[in-house]
Parts: structure tokens; C-alpha cells; sequence
């Protein structure tokens, strides 16, 4: 899968940009996109342009395993691409009275719904709820806002950089990253969520901030940062006023 999202729309953290090497140069969106569609079955794939805003594209998974899962899903101006299985599905279509063929798309863009639109639990809540190996982006088209996050076991990966003109990159693929992005990026960290409006948090440890770790690659050359858990570093809880007080994707 891969997902860009135009600069201003998405500020990814700034520690992922590292000056490119002589011989490699990040590309521009337009190309990411061409050398992307070129290099898949184009009988399988789906790809979704927003002006030049966003793009989503997306092909299914092959083989059985559930981890490797791809689906897709659109509603209501809400775009998700989800990665891996939840082994809870049953249960949170029950406790969100939803009907049983929800597949985990469908529930993540419900799930996020119910985030946006004031929902009683924390957005960090919500994702420790779901049980499996996972990792999705979601697009909201009208709130001009872009949801992501990953599991916590690692058997999904996602991996995100910066593009030649700022936009924001996120695919599964490792290859397609590093030829896009050149050294600005890196592993999107697991057991996090990054939302375009607050940025990147643990949702299993969210009152510690995130240190970003520099990363050194096989070149030794600087190449994007990890973001590790702060254990000694507490995230200091500000008291919400008006229409944000309830607004479970605020952050602490």
C-alpha cells in the first residue's frame, strides 16, 4: 500500500528528514506515484488521487497468512487502508453495534468516527482495545485530517518518510520508501498513533513523551530517527475548554 499526503495537510515529526546522499535524491510525489502503480499488477490495484492533496493506493494481499491482509474500505468521506486482522473483531462489532460482516476497514473508519465525533474514550484507549497485528491510515476527506497507527507486536510493519517536497509518504513496502524518500525515513514505531492535528503519541504508554532516536544505516550515514518510549518523561495533562473538552482525539 502506499499513502501520500501533501505538506501543510500532514507535518510528519522533523527528526525523519536527513540530508540526502549525492548519488540518491528523494522524488516527488508524481513520481512515487508513476514508479508505484508500474511495479503492481495493475488488474488488482486501486489507486485514489485527491487532487493534489492525497493519494491512496492499494492492492489485496496474496497467501493465507492473516497478518498480510490488505483491505480497503470508503464512507462518508472517510478513507481507510487497513493492514493485518484483529482476533477481537466479534466483540467490538457487538460493543459497537455494528453488523457482523464489518470487516476491520470498515470498523476502523467506525471506531474513528466515534473518535472525531466526541466519543466517551480516548483515542489511546480505543487502539489498546484491539487485539491483533495491525497497522492503517485513514483520510478524512472532509476534516482535512489523516489517523494512523500500529500495532504493538510488530508482525505488521509500516514505514514512513519525506518526499522531495515535503509530502508525507507511508507504505508497507521498504523499498518503495527508500526510493522515494532517500535517508528521510524510518520504521513507523509500534504501539503509536499519529494524528495531522497533535502529532505522534504512544497509545500504550500516552502520558510519556517519545524521544526521537537518530538512525545511523549501512552506509553510516544519518537515515530518518526512531521514537522510543520516554520512561522518565511525563506528558503534562492540560484542562480542555469548550467543543475540544470532549474530543477524544485531542491528545492528553
Amino acid at each position: 500500500m502506499l499513502a501520500i499526503f501533501k505538506k501543510g495537510l500532514v507535518d510528519l515529526p522533523k527528526e525523519l528528514h536527513s540530508p540526502a546522499s549525492s548519488d540518491k535524491k528523494p522524488k516527488f510525489p508524481e513520481e512515487i506515484i508513476r514508479d508505484f502503480n508500474n511495479s503492481q499488477p495493475s488488474a488488482y490495484a486501486l489507486s485514489i488521487g485527491f487532487g493534489n492533496v492525497a493519494f491512496l493506493s492499494y492492492f489485496p494481499s496474496k497467501g493465507p497468512l492473516l497478518h498480510h491482509q490488505r483491505l480497503f474500505c470508503s464512507m462518508d468521506g472517510m478513507y481507510c487502508i487497513f493492514l493485518g486482522n484483529l482476533n477481537n473483531l466479534c466483540t467490538l462489532l457487538k460493543q459497537y453495534g455494528l453488523a457482523k460482516n464489518t470487516n476491520e476497514a470498515m470498523f476502523i473508519i467506525e471506531a474513528y468516527r466515534t473518535l472525531r465525533d466526541r466519543g466517551p474514550y480516548p483515542a489511546d484507549q480505543v487502539l489498546k482495545d484491539l487485539d491483533g497485528s495491525f497497522g492503517f491510515v485513514v483520510y478524512d476527506r472532509n476534516a482535512g485530517t489523516v489517523f494512523a497507527a500500529l500495532g504493538a507486536d510488530q508482525r505488521v510493519q509500516l514505514f514512513w518518510g519525506i518526499a522531495a517536497d515535503g509530502s508525507a509518504v507511508i507504505s508497507d513496502n521498504l523499498d518503495v520508501i527508500k526510493t522515494s524518500c532517500a535517508k528521510s525515513f524510518a520504521p513507523f514505531p509500534a504501539g503509536c498513533m499519529f494524528h495531522s492535528e497533535i502529532g505522534l503519541m504512544s497509545y500504550e504508554h500516552p502520558k510519556n513523551k517519545l524521544k526521537a532516536m537518530p538512525r545511523i544505516d549501512s552506509e553510516g550515514l544519518m537515515c530518518g530517527a526512531n521514537f522510543m518510549v520516554d520512561v522518565s518523561s511525563k506528558i503534562n495533562s492540560m484542562p480542555r475548554v469548550g467543543s475540544e473538552a470532549n474530543w477524544a482525539l485531542s491528545g492528553p
